[in-house]
């Protein structure tokens, strides 16, 4: 479309409304005219997979080395930013949405050494600036500000973890949004960077030995040229390393050369005493040995097997650890065992609940500080160490709690409450009496007494109840008429509860419904829940999302003409199977950095790891349940798919652009109407973590840009 043509369209769709302006998408007279999708060579590439012949004519789309995909990747991406910028209010959403996301953003304070730290943004930097201060009323100083560390703010904090005498930090930098990391270490007290710089370092940070001499890490061999971001993770190494030596001179600590797709990790008990090696296939389930630190030479005994249950030790000293366990537990127990015993045998501290999940627990202030979900939203209680119930904590607000970290003579605390229309306020509390008061609580440019949250539970196809979160302004009207978001994500034991995003809040003054669906196959309701959702179970995790949105279509919410469905990683690969299964349910489909090709996944970087939750075309059977439901396999040509914009980057080594590039190059041959199939392609980003916040502004602007006009939503500014 020319430039001429373009403002005469704006000028039919723009309307002056009671002093505001109103775009209306004029969808039933003119639409947005969208460029020819790049040509994609389709080879005769076959795997035979048990008998059954499946085709991958985009192969060549997975060596993003290649020029032919670079190529593919700019054309890709000019038909999407010229099919965007022919929507008129983009530029009002951009804008309209760095307003709400300038508000000063402050993480959780916690006492190390000398000083208290925290993490705050002032609104709009990119990266959240480390602070310091002497007291909690003395003037922060800016301790690390990882905005110094590029010119475009990609390159980000992955981790921090300070040394137990307070006076070293270890910090991990990730940059473009790569799962690779490097740690350097800072000297608190004069904020000297160290000359220790540790690479090729991934899923791990620094844990620091009780002496403060040196720390433990996780690493792998350096990569082939070329295949950093693509190339398969094998053999995960545990080293120590002591403060002030190369990387070439860290201790081996641990290896195991028969199982190279395992990932391991070690930390110190607080004494310095023992050290533990926990040990995983995947995302969930461990393994965890242990020896005493100073018998280097003795082999590691095997505490807990691997990999029915999931470990983790919270606190350990003389001879006594406690740990956190889904061990004859589906709802997680705290209990505690004698490591000086023969065969070491598990007692319980903290009894399962049978009604609520124990979603973690901690020691802090000489108390155990125990997190539970109830339907989706956390209670806390105060324990003593010896499991006797002190008092549960009297929380300020519903919503998803954060914190409650500090030493073992701490007096006091702090915690932050979040929910779906409040960013989070930081409270102190005090173990002593368990009074809270608020600490800080941020300025906002929007009015949250607006909105309004409601729990509902619907039925899904096999009669199961599953909970969801509904959230809009408080004035709006059960007609069908309104946009409606709904968002998911369905796996690895992963429980969404209440979160604040300044997007949402944008969505809803436009007269949109913002829901979070619970579904089965995360963590909500424990390891039942989660079990009910994966592997040969996968497709009640798609059943369930169907579900809710017919739940919501059905009472007034929305409309099969105004429902968008969104997702990211496994949520995107929830969106993607849905689109697929249900193209005639959904308006627009947003699937985010999704796992598409369920045949491959694992051949990639640390994909491996998803095998206990997905299972594997190497796998026969397993095979057999996951063809049915791969997206990439199961679209069909000749068919009308929603409105779809796939959105990835180019350095997301987590889930591999790959995917999302032969799902778009599919999908665009198969579509048999006029709804755009669009792919957003990021540069210097990854998989989410770290993204700076321009960038999340930017793509959020043009989801939601894409997500009204494609469901005829009337946009006022």
């Amino acid at each position: 479309m020319k430039t001429m043509t373009r403002l005469a369209y704006t000028a039919v769709c723009l309307l002056t409304v009671s002093s505001a302006l109103l775009f209306t998408n004029c969808n039933h007279s003119m639409k947005i005219k969208t460029l020819p999708y790049p040509e994609a060579r389709q080879d005769s590439v076959t795997d035979n997979y048990f008998g059954t012949v499946v085709a991958d004519p985009y192969r060549w789309m997975e060596d993003d080395n290649a020029a032919e995909t670079a190529e593919w990747v700019a054309a890709e991406n000019a038909v999407t930013q010229d099919y965007l910028s022919q929507i008129p209010y983009r530029e009002q959403i951009k804008e309209r949405l760095t307003q709400l996301w300038n508000y000063p953003k402050e993480g959780v304070p916690a006492k190390h050494g000398d000083y208290y730290f925290f993490f705050k943004n002032d609104g709009l930097q990119n990266q959240s600036v480390l602070y310091r201060q002497t007291s909690l009323d003395a003037t922060p100083e800016v301790f690390l500000d990882p905005n110094t560390l590029s010119e475009d703010g990609t390159v980000a904090l992955a981790t921090v973890s300070f040394s137990e005498d307070g006076r070293y930090m270890a910090y991990s930098v990730a940059a473009s949004g790569s799962d690779w990391v490097e740690i350097k270490v800072m000297e608190t007290a004069t904020k000297q960077v160290l000359p220790d710089c540790i690479r090729w370092v991934k899923f791990s940070g620094a844990s620091w030995a009780a002496d403060s001499k040196g720390f433990y890490y996780s690493g792998y061999d350096e990569p082939a040229k070329g295949s950093e971001l693509s190339g398969q993770n094998r053999f995960q190494k545990i080293y120590y390393h002591k403060l002030g030596d190369t990387q070439a001179n860290d201790r081996l600590i641990y290896t195991d050369p028969e199982h190279p797709l395992r990932y391991f990790n070690a930390e110190e008990s607080k004494d310095g005493k023992y050290i533990f090696v926990y040990g995983s296939e995947g995302t969930h389930g461990t393994e965890i040995l242990f020896r005493k630190t100073a018998e280097t030479s003795v082999p590691f005994k095997t505490l807990f097997p691997g990999f029915e249950n999931d470990y983790n030790i919270i606190y350990c000293k003389d001879d006594r650890a406690y740990v956190y366990t889904n061990n004859g537990a589906p709802n997680y127990r705290l209990a505690e065992v004698n490591l000086t015993d023969a065969q070491p045998v598990l007692k319980d501290v903290i009894a399962e609940n049978e009604s609520n999940l124990l979603q973690g627990a901690g020691v802090a202030g000489g108390y155990l500080m125990a997190v539970y979900l109830e339907n989706a939203m956390n209670t806390v209680y105060q324990y003593n160490m010896d499991g006797t119930e002190v008092r549960k904590i009297d929380l300020p607000d519903i919503g998803t709690v954060s914190g409650f970290d500090a030493g073992q003579e701490a007096t006091e605390t702090f915690y932050s409450v979040t929910s779906f229309t409040s960013p989070a306020t930081i409270y102190r509390y005090t173990f002593a009496d368990g009074k809270s008061e608020v600490l800080r609580q941020p300025t906002l440019s929007f009015d949250p007494s607006l909105f309004t949250t409601e729990q509902v539970f619907f039925e899904s196809k096999d009669g199961t109840q599953v909970p969801m979160f509904i959230v809009h302004r408080k004035d709006m009207k059960l007609n069908g008429k309104n946009p409606l978001y709904l968002y998911g994500y369905g796996g690895f034991n992963i429980s969404l509860t209440p979160g604040f995003n300044p997007n949402h809040i944008l969505f809803m003054e436009q007269g949109g419904v913002y829901v979070t669906v619970n579904l089965r196959g995360g963590g909500e309701y424990g390891e039942k829940w989660h079990r009910a959702g994966m592997l040969e179970n996968k497709q009640n995790v798609f059943d369930d999302f169907i579900a809710a949105a017919e739940y919501l279509i059905e009472k007034g919410y929305t409309s099969k003409k105004r429902i968008a469905i969104a997702g990211g990683s496994n949520g995107g690969l929830l969106v993607g199977a849905c689109e697929v299964q249900r193209p005639d349910l959904f308006a627009v489909c947003l699937p985010a950095v999704g796992v598409m090709d369920m045949l491959r996944y694992h051949k990639f970087t640390v994909g491996w790891g998803w095998a206990v939750e997905y299972g594997s075309s190497d796998n026969e059977e397993q095979f057999g349940y996951i063809y049915k439901y791969s997206p990439l396999h199961n679209i069909k040509a000749g068919t009308c798919y929603p409105a779809t914009l796939i959105t990835t980057a180019d350095h997301d080594d987590r889930v591999v652009p790959a995917h999302s590039f032969k799902f778009a190059a599919t999908m665009q041959a198969a579509q048999s109407c006029d709804r755009p199939i669009l792919i957003r392609i990021d540069t210097n980003a990854g998989h989410g973590a770290g993204k700076p916040t321009s960038k999340r502004i930017e793509e959020a602007a043009d989801t939601y840009s894409f997500l009204f006009w494609n469901t005829g939503t009337e946009v006022q500014f």
